[in-house]
């Protein structure tokens, strides 16, 4: 589960007490992980189980932080991992679009979101 504080630069994210299955006894990382808010996010650092948590988390930061365009990494693979990143993406009411990045910026291994931004003519 992943926490944002209301003008924070960071997502927490903090193991659910009421979940035993959420807690690994063999974590080197038991404490909740500070994620930095910046105009990329390496989506590899995260169990496929978390994905659609930091995305949600990760946009309402950028959005919040005024980010036009942010690239979410996801890798190459046979594109599962893309694809889901794209339904996210897709189903967002902050996502203006989104395309998989040039080749000097990951190619199909990573995807550009252009956002929109609250009371902002040119996103809204």
């Amino acid at each position: 589960m992943f926490h944002r504080a209301p003008g924070a630069a960071t997502i927490r994210a903090v193991t659910d007490p009421e979940d035993d299955d959420s807690i690994d006894p063999a974590s080197p990382f038991p404490d909740p992980v500070e994620i930095p808010i910046e105009e990329s996010i390496d989506l590899h650092l995260f169990r496929p189980s978390e994905i659609g948590d930091v995305i949600e988390g990760y946009l309402e930061a950028a959005i919040e932080r005024r980010f036009r365009e942010v690239r979410l990494i996801h890798g190459r693979g046979r594109g599962v991992q893309r694809n889901r990143v794209q339904r996210l993406l897709a189903r967002h009411p902050g996502v203006e679009r989104f395309a998989d990045a040039p080749g000097d910026r990951g190619g199909w291994g990573a995807t550009i979101a252009w956002l929109r931004l609250p009371d902002d003519p040119q996103t809204s």
